[in-house]
């Protein structure tokens, strides 16, 4: 009878076998820049151990890969977009289906959904002059402001004798010690 490896049951994140792009961009970045120390790599790309570095480099080139082989067998971003726009032009195909490609083509550009709903149904054009009244009236209230500030009068107390005295040997023990910097 052969034997079997046993099993393990792994506890925790499972960080194994997630999908670290970041950590995957980040050590691309470090290597293109001449780094490769394994340790160093460890800390560009915030990552907890050195095995985590080298799962994450084998990733990067399981990635590598799986584009090469893509585009080997002429898959690329000129085929997906034509085989979609194909279906969405297709007269033969139900409404539906050409529907749904042209829903894939929007959300690839990003129209797909808007985050915030029009208020109350207005259109762009009323949302851009209301926006700009509102910057003319903040601007009104700023120019207020600023009237209200240069017609404030500022009154400077007195300097006591005793102050004014202090200042005055402060200002002559000054003028000695630069004077007789310049007799040297």
């Amino acid at each position: 009878m052969k034997k079997l490896k046993p099993v393990i049951f792994v506890q925790g994140e499972r960080s194994f076998s997630r999908n670290n792009l970041y950590s995957q961009n980040l050590l691309i970045k470090a290597m293109a820049d001449g780094e490769t120390s394994p340790k160093r790599l460890m800390k560009a790309a915030e990552l907890r151990s050195v095995a985590e570095v080298y799962r994450t480099l084998d990733k990067i080139s399981i990635r590598k890969e799986y584009h090469d082989a893509l585009i080997k067998n002429g898959v690329d971003l000129d085929f997906i977009v034509s085989g979609i726009s194909k279906i969405a032009k297709n007269e033969g195909n139900s409404p539906d289906v050409r529907l749904k490609g042209y829903n894939v083509l929007l959300k690839s550009l990003g129209l797909d959904k808007y985050d915030k709903a029009e208020e109350g149904g207005k259109s762009w054009e009323e949302l851009i002059v209301q926006a700009s009244e509102k910057e003319a009236a903040k601007k009104e209230e700023d120019k207020a402001v600023v009237a209200e500030i240069e017609d404030y009068e500022v009154t400077v107390p007195e300097t006591p004798k005793d102050e004014k005295k202090r200042q005055e040997t402060e200002r002559e023990v000054g003028r000695q010690l630069y004077a007789n910097d310049e007799d040297e």
